[in-house]
């Protein structure tokens, strides 16, 4: 039976995808049609992630455990080496043990872990691919084979298309804390499904105001798959050429998405009555502890930051492991931020083959200068001016100095899908976006005549009124606890997460835009604070770090009065909540079994914010903001590959996908401005909004129970 799979059209934080100008702006979805193959893979690949700590236990994976042997099969992989290279680090014991913590942040871990990755990437068929999975499930570290596994889901090819189950429902310990783990387990031993009400750390102990204030947003599971998510499809370690994802311009997107992320973070912070996000400072105290509250599935507890830590003691006085890399982590990080700074400031770096590149190139700039700040392969010179994040990450988290790199126990900032959760994330990348800052003084800001659409004009905005609230949202938590094999074969048990989560009544924004020619235009919606802390007001000279993008979209303008109406929820930048894990399985089983159709969303298989959380919280008086409007003419993106081979309504990596047109993510407030009265009255093709958010306040039970 074929079965009908409804792919949402979805894109990252700060970008949609390239769909055709002549399609109806709330058209978001394509329909697929799936044959019985597509739904086999499926169903193999979620078997892999089910109870994902402990041992497998089906009859098809034990047997191919039983008879594959891979040092046979080198023949079956494109880089046979891949095979000799595993079987060396298994001769020598160098894998990590399974039952200990795994951290890509780790470069022994890393290691490993990207070797694991090759064996799949380059395995020649699906099959292939599969049964070397299961061999890797038996053998592998669980948590290296789970991250190993789910990037090369989003890598190969022939699994274009394959949903890969929510992160928070595979890997609960990382994002709900030990009491809510402990209460599962107390369930788990009375043989008791059910509910348990789960608050966010503020609701636990007496925290840091940075820490209590945001929790609802530091700890929202959506927000953090969002991320991890975005890193399975760009790791920071992958070679944009030997994996073929040199065209996704990964530099420029990477800083796209974190200055997304602070201008978006902000504005929570104003709706809380909090101010600017203070920038890292590790030669003083730092102000913000933190305590995450957490436990690994091992039993150890995630570190916590004590109040006015001094990390450049703890880093070099005492503690530090002669062999570790991270042994002078305050001395290692000042020296590559000192580099990083020379070179914005020379405005020219030196590849490694004593090579001198500006770092200014029309083309180039902004995505040289990303793939050197993230410190991937894909920098100038990724020895000389190295990942100065790595070392910063390791100094805030504050985790413990380990004996071996197999007993390391990371800090929530180590982790790319608990990373969020700390208030210090955000200090340390608004340094970054220091280096950002710094790059762009040193640019010509646009004229008038190079902003200005000539005979296009935005006459009129309409928008509902914006409010948000707090509503329940279920998690299904059941992977946090262990099973019998008789447990695992019947499926029986399900413990669920009830927590509250930020969301948004829906509205609708109508502009009236008036053209004297037809054209094919990209259209963008930003949203930004209007007052600081203080009430004071920001003027966009200042104030256009802090836009957060909501849309973008190209559209084909009509000549004479063109009317677009758009309800938000239709943005491709946002998705909707991911399809749990127990629900996406019984329905391809149903699928399998001929009983039912398949409804898929296909922002399950990219990296969409949680459209929930599109709207900051506001507050009950209302939170003053400006929307800010813009239309341009679309330059198409010479790189980005045809929509009708998009079968799936998704970029795979590597397509350049994430690029509509050749202008830059963030255009036009990617420039300095010199004269803000020019950008609010004399640009005809721009439009200014303002709005006010407001919040219904819905109280929240400070105490976890069972339902």
């Amino acid at each position: 039976m074929k079965t009908v799979l409804v792919l949402a059209l979805a894109s990252c934080c700060a970008l949609a995808l390239a769909t055709p100008v002549k399609e109806s702006t709330s058209e978001r979805c394509k329909h697929t049609t799936v044959d019985k193959t597509f739904l086999e893979k499926q169903m193999k690949v979620l078997t892999l992630f089910k109870y994902i700590n402990q041992p497998l236990h089906l009859d098809e994976h034990m047997e191919v455990i039983k008879n594959w042997n891979i040092e046979e099969k080198k023949d079956k992989f494109n880089h046979p080496e891949v095979v000799d290279k595993i079987v060396e680090m298994y001769k020598y014991e160098y894998m990590l043990p399974k039952g200990e913590i795994f951290c890509i942040g780790e470069p022994k871990h890393m290691e490993q872990a990207i070797a694991i990755f090759d064996l799949f990437y380059y395995a020649k068929d699906f099959e292939i691919f599969y049964k070397t999975a299961i061999t890797a499930r038996h053998w592998v570290n669980e948590g290296m084979f789970l991250y190993a596994y789910s990037v090369a889901l989003v890598h190969r090819p022939d699994t274009y298309g394959i949903v890969l189950p929510p992160i928070y429902e595979i890997y609960p310990h990382y994002f709900f804390d030990a009491k809510t783990i402990q209460e599962a387990n107390m369930m788990k031993q009375q043989h008791m499904s059910g509910t348990i009400r789960s608050n966010y750390t503020s609701g636990l102990v007496n925290l840091h105001p940075d820490q209590s204030m945001m929790a609802y947003y530091h700890e929202d599971v959506g927000m953090n798959s969002f991320y991890y998510t975005y890193h399975l499809f760009y790791p920071f370690w992958m070679d944009g050429t030997k994996y073929q994802i040199k065209n996704d311009r990964r530099g420029e997107f990477w800083l796209v998405i974190h200055q997304q992320m602070l201008s978006k973070y902000y504005m929570e912070r104003l709706s809380n009555g909090l101010g600017q996000i203070e920038e890292v400072d590790f030669d003083m105290p730092m102000k913000s502890f933190f305590n995450p509250l957490m436990q690994y599935p091992n039993g150890m507890p995630f570190p916590e930051r004590p109040r006015f830590a001094r990390v450049s003691d703890y880093f070099y006085t005492y503690g530090t492991h002669v062999r570790s890399r991270f042994a002078h982590s305050y001395y290692m990080y000042k020296d590559v931020v000192k580099r990083i700074a020379d070179a914005i400031d020379r405005g020219f770096v030196f590849d490694n083959s004593s090579k001198k590149i500006d770092l200014y190139d029309k083309m180039e700039g902004y995505n040289m200068l990303g793939n050197l700040l993230q410190g991937n392969p894909d920098s100038i010179d990724n020895h000389y001016y190295g990942q100065w994040l790595g070392y910063a990450r390791k100094m805030m988290g504050f985790s413990y100095n380990p004996m071996t790199v197999d007993k390391v126990v990371p800090s929530v900032l180590e982790h790319i899908e608990t990373t969020l959760r700390d208030p210090g994330f955000y200090q340390i990348y608004k340094q970054m976006m220091g280096f950002m800052h710094q790059y762009q003084d040193r640019m010509m800001p646009y004229t008038q005549e190079e902003l200005t659409f000539p005979g296009v004009t935005i006459k009129k905005v309409h928008m509902d009124k914006l409010m948000t609230y707090f509503e329940d949202f279920t998690t299904d938590i059941s992977q946090a606890v262990h099973y019998s094999a008789e447990e695992m074969k019947e499926n029986k048990f399900m413990i669920n997460v009830k927590q509250r989560r930020l969301n948004y009544m829906p509205f609708k924004v109508a502009m009236d835009i008036e053209s004297d020619k037809d054209a094919e235009v990209i259209i963008k919606a930003f949203i930004a604070p209007k007052y600081d802390q203080y009430g004071r007001y920001i003027n966009i000279t200042e104030n256009r770090w802090n836009f957060f993008m909501l849309n973008i979209f190209p559209y084909t303008l009509k000549k004479g009065m063109n009317t677009i109406e758009r309800t938000f929820n239709d943005c491709h930048i946002f998705g909707n909540d991911r399809m749990s894990f127990h629900t996406m399985f019984k329905q391809v089983q149903d699928a399998l079994d001929g009983t039912k159709e398949l409804m898929l969303n296909g922002a399950d298989n990219y990296f969409t914010l949680p459209s929930r959380m599109m709207l900051p919280k506001g507050n009950m008086n209302g939170f003053p903001v400006q929307f800010y409007f813009v239309v341009y003419p679309m330059h198409k993106y010479t790189h980005v590959m045809e929509q009708d081979k998009w079968t799936f309504s998704y970029p795979r990596p590597g397509l350049g996908g994430p690029f509509m047109d050749t202008a830059n993510l963030m255009y036009p407030l990617d420039r300095p401005i010199k004269y803000g009265k020019m950008i609010y009255k004399d640009v005809p093709n721009f439009y200014f909004y303002d709005t006010k958010i407001y919040h219904d306040d819905m109280e929240v039970s400070p105490n976890s129970s069972l339902q």
